[in-house]
C-alpha cells in the first residue's frame, strides 16, 4: 500500500488549503444564472409564440440597458458597503444639462454630450464626498440629493421638455438608438461597459480597493488605502453612467421628459442585489448584475405574455429575488463545508 505523499518541509500536514473551486468562486453566478435559466423554461413553456420569437428578445436588448448599465456601476458603490438611491434624479439632470447646451444655446452635440456627462460626475462626487469626508449615511444623503438634484432639474428646465428627433440629432441616435448588423446598439453598449467594468473591478488596484473597503474600511486605511477616494470614484462612475442612460432613454422615446428616471429605482437596485452583490459590502460581481438586469426585464413581458394579471408583476419580483438570494446562500454554505486537504 503506497504511503501517502510527506508535506512540504517547513509546512505542517494538515494546514494547506484547497485552492478555491469554480463553485467557490462563482457560486452566487451560478446562482442567479441557474434561477435565470428556470425562469426562461417557464416563460417558455407558458407562452412558445412570444418567447421562440426573435423580436421579444430584440425588445430586452433595447429597453434593459436603460437601467442595466447604472445597474453595473451601482454594484461598485454596493461593493464599498453604500447605497445610491439619487441617480434616477441625476439620469434626468445630466440629460437636462445635455438639452440645456443643444436645444437651448445651440451648442453641437459633442460639447453637449460631454456637459451632460460631466454633470453626472459632479453629482456623483458630491454623493461621494459627503458619504465618504463627512461620514454621512449614504441612504439618508442621496435620498436627500435625490430631490436636490430632481428640483434643480425642474428648475432649469421649467418643467418642460425638449424633443431629441432624429433629424435634430442625427449622430446621438447613431450613437444610441442604431442597429448596426441587426443588433440593438444598447446592447452593444451594455457589452462593451461590461467588460470595461469587469477589468476594472477585477484586474486593476481601484478594484482591489474597492473589496477592501466594503469589506474592512479599517483595515483598508491600515494597509494605506484612500478610503475616501474609492468610495467618491465610485459614486462618480454612477453618476456618469446614470447620465449616459438618461441620454439613452430619452434618445429612444424621442423626447427629454422632465421625470426621466422615475420607474428605474427598483428595477436597478433588484438587479445588483439580485446579481449576487452583497448588501453587506465586501463581495459582488459585474457579470451577475448584467445577468439579473436581464431577468428583470424579461419578467413583465413574460408575465403579460403568458396571459397573466400584470398585476403579478411584483409578486413575481419578489419571488424571483427571494429564491435567488436563498439559492445563492445555499450554495456559500455548502462551499464553506469543503473539507481542507490533508486532513
Amino acid at each position: 500500500m503506497t504511503a501517502p505523499p510527506a508535506s512540504a518541509p517547513g509546512r505542517p500536514a494538515g494546514n494547506r488549503v484547497a485552492p478555491p473551486s469554480a463553485l467557490r468562486r462563482h457560486g452566487s453566478q451560478l446562482g442567479i444564472v441557474g434561477v435565470g435559466l428556470a425562469m426562461w423554461l417557464a416563460f417558455v413553456a407558458a407562452a412558445p409564440a412570444v418567447f421562440t420569437n426573435a423580436d421579444i428578445y430584440l425588445a430586452f436588448a433595447q429597453t434593459t440597458p436603460q437601467f442595466g448599465i447604472v445597474a453595473i456601476a451601482l454594484t461598485f458603490v454596493v461593493i464599498t458597503g453604500e447605497i445610491d438611491l439619487s441617480f434616477p434624479s441625476i439620469m434626468a439632470l445630466g440629460t437636462a444639462a445635455f438639452c440645456l447646451a443643444t436645444a437651448k444655446a445651440g451648442l453641437p452635440w459633442w460639447i453637449g454630450l460631454p456637459a451632460g456627462l460631466a454633470t453626472g460626475a459632479a453629482c456623483g462626487a458630491l454623493n461621494g464626498f459627503l458619504v465618504a469626508k463627512l461620514a454621512i449615511p449614504s441612504l439618508v444623503i442621496t435620498i436627500g440629493t435625490s430631490f436636490l438634484y430632481r428640483g434643480l432639474e425642474l428648475v432649469l428646465m421649467n418643467g418642460t421638455g425638449v424633443p431629441l428627433t432624429a433629424d435634430k440629432y442625427p449622430e446621438m441616435h447613431a450613437l444610441l438608438r442604431s442597429a448596426p448588423f441587426g443588433v440593438p446598439v444598447q446592447t452593444l453598449w451594455t457589452v462593451a461597459i461590461l467588460v470595461a467594468c469587469w477589468i476594472l473591478l477585477n484586474r486593476t488596484r481601484f478594484g482591489a480597493h474597492v473589496f477592501l473597503v466594503g469589506d474592512n474600511p479599517t483595515s483598508a486605511r491600515l494597509m494605506g488605502v484612500n478610503v475616501v477616494s474609492v468610495k467618491v470614484r465610485a459614486f462618480v462612475l454612477v453618476g456618469v453612467a446614470a447620465v449616459f442612460c438618461g441620454l439613452m432613454t430619452s434618445i429612444y422615446g424621442y423626447y427629454f421628459w422632465p421625470t426621466t428616471g422615475d420607474g428605474f429605482l427598483l428595477n436597478t437596485i433588484a438587479s445588483v442585489f439580485l446579481g449576487g452583490t452583497s448588501v453587506f459590502g465586501g463581495a459582488g460581481s459585474v457579470v451577475g448584475t448584467f445577468v439579473a438586469s436581464y431577468i428583470i426585464g424579461a419578467i413583465n413581458a413574460g408575465i403579460v405574455s403568458a396571459g397573466i394579471n400584470a398585476f403579478y408583476t411584483q409578486l413575481a419580483f419578489g419571488l424571483v429575488i427571494v429564491l435567488s438570494v436563498v439559492l445563492q446562500t445555499f450554495i456559500e454554505r455548502r462551499v464553506r463545508r469543503q473539507p481542507l486537504i490533508g486532513r
